[in-house]
């Protein structure tokens, strides 16, 4: 598992949340759920989308990467 940074933010597929559990005790697992969202203007700018659990998505951005990790 390696910190989601802009660099590798393309090839990262499965992510595991660093401070969120599960009911069982596991930390939080989820999966892209598109292509990476990333901004012409700002260079450090990016958003990946991912879905976790059976109806929740959400957006790993520049400010909440620091709470993920991710895998290929």
């Amino acid at each position: 598992m390696e910190k989601v940074t802009r660099e590798n933010c393309e090839k990262l597929n499965r992510f595991e949340h660093i401070i969120a559990k599960n009911a069982d005790g596991t930390r939080l697992r989820a999966r892209r759920n598109g292509k990476t969202i990333t901004s012409k203007r700002e260079l450090n700018q990016f958003a990946i989308p991912v879905k976790y659990g059976l109806y929740e998505h959400s957006y790993i951005t520049e400010r909440t990467c620091l709470m993920w990790e991710g895998e290929e």
